[in-house]
């Protein structure tokens, strides 16, 4: 659902905001159709995938020391914090060896992250995010804090609903990690910021101007093509 413009963080009441704000306003049927899809759906998959979920934790712990989840603060809608739920991927603390934006051929990766990574079965626990409602099934990828300062006015608008597990910029840059293939330390972050995550904000925005019911089906239905096609 949509809260009244007056009850929107400060720092979200601003003009470049209020267009799009405006055309969500419009749709808030559609959008406690989409909320209602989202509880829905998820704890269908959720108990569907119990016994998925349970042979992938064995698969993690037998692979590499550490916690079965990755769990890290993201920000999500009217810039509140939650913690994402992840299958982990990488070596225990990988925050901590390296960059926030992980490449291909990032050596922190394990061996069962590739798999998981490659065909995004690590995004399977963000299920439960969408059962609590921190996340939907279609919306703007989670940022971490220290990128969402990075935003320019605009970028805010995408804000406005819960973030999500995929949406039109995560198709087009799912081979993100290869762009990004032999850039090393910092410069894997300025080049993410200053390059790629201003043109994912394009598609996150043109995606709240475009948004209806049909829009986040068929988003879905080409997230699931081209997951296929790795």
């Amino acid at each position: 659902m949509l809260c009244k413009w007056e009850e929107l963080p400060e720092f979200m009441r601003i003009s470049e905001v209020k267009e799009y704000y405006q055309r969500l306003s419009k749709k808030k049927f559609s959008l406690l159709v989409k909320r209602t899809f989202d509880f829905v759906m998820s704890t269908m998959m959720l108990v569907f995938f119990a016994p998925i979920f349970l042979c992938l934790a064995i698969w993690i712990k037998l692979d590499s020391p550490g916690d079965i989840f990755y769990r890290q603060e993201r920000v999500t809608q009217y810039g509140k914090i939650f913690r994402i739920y992840k299958f982990r991927t990488m070596v225990q603390n990988a925050d901590k060896l390296g960059s926030l934006v992980t490449v291909n051929e990032d050596s922190r990766i394990t061996k069962v992250g590739k798999y998981l990574r490659k065909y995004r079965l690590d995004e399977i626990p963000q299920l439960l995010n969408i059962w609590k409602g921190e996340m939907s099934f279609v919306g703007t990828r989670p940022e971490v804090v220290k990128y969402v300062k990075k935003y320019t006015k605009e970028m805010y608008a995408t804000l406005l609903l819960p973030a999500g597990v995929t949406s039109e910029a995560s198709i087009q840059f799912k081979d993100e990690g290869k762009i990004l293939d032999g850039v090393k330390g910092k410069e894997v972050e300025r080049l993410y910021i200053k390059e790629i995550l201003p043109q994912k904000m394009f598609w996150n925005l043109n995606g709240i101007l475009k948004f209806s019911l049909l829009s986040d089906l068929k988003c879905l239905f080409l997230t699931v093509i081209a997951v296929l096609k790795i």
